[in-house]
């Protein structure tokens, strides 16, 4: 009988676990976050950074209880024109000797349909925090990674004013549409699943009888 519980407790214990939100972490080798932002209102200058990092709660059962935070390393911006990318690092712009990173993290989370959610959230930018929605699409299910584990993968759009986090410019030449104000940013991420104690070592375990 005692044997027949054990063996039921330990059937039910993964349900239990299913049933709970689950906690994932931002693959950088496998993300990235570029942005755009009009030029002298004839054509769209593009860029990226060159780290993204972060970590996601998902609650499938109610997605109002996930939650997401990341972290984007502006110092790496890159937009192929090294003059410029040195310029945009600067304190005429991102300042980023002095704040190399900027951070969302989020504060509602919303189903928008199938695949899709509205993240609302906080984005600190040049030492300026200011509300935005993400729009966002997932994979609606898991994929199994090379080494077991599991992947998922998510995008997310916002935009913004850039003067509202302080990049601005010099007045004289702002006064003229150098540089315009909306920047789109999107961010491509892929997460994987963070394993239990047990099962990493189960997993390590397993990994290393098969050398």
């Amino acid at each position: 009988m005692k044997r027949f519980l054990a063996l039921a407790l330990a059937a039910t214990i993964p349900c239990l676990a299913a049933a709970e939100a689950s906690s994932w972490t931002i693959d950088p080798a496998h993300s990235s976050t570029q942005f755009s932002v009009r030029h002298l209102v004839i054509s769209t200058v593009r860029g990226q950074f060159g780290k993204t990092t972060g970590t996601l709660r998902l609650d499938e059962k109610d997605l109002s209880k996930s939650a997401v935070e990341a972290t984007i390393d502006v110092s790496s911006i890159d937009t192929r024109v090294a003059d410029r990318d040195t310029h945009l690092k600067s304190p005429d712009f991102f300042d980023a000797a002095k704040y190399p990173t900027m951070t969302f993290k989020s504060t509602k989370v919303a189903k928008a349909g199938a695949g899709k959610l509205k993240v609302t959230g906080d984005l600190t930018l040049k030492g300026n925090t200011k509300p935005v929605v993400l729009d966002v699409s997932y994979t609606p299910a898991a994929i199994t990674g090379m080494h077991g584990e599991s992947r998922r993968g998510f995008s997310a759009t916002t935009k913004i004013n850039r003067k509202d986090f302080g990049l601005n410019w010099s007045k004289v030449v702002e006064a003229g549409p150098v540089v315009g104000d909306e920047v789109t940013i999107v961010v491509d991420a892929e997460a994987i699943k963070d394993q239990p104690k047990e099962q990493a070592k189960a997993a390590a375990s397993v990994k290393e009888e098969k050398k």
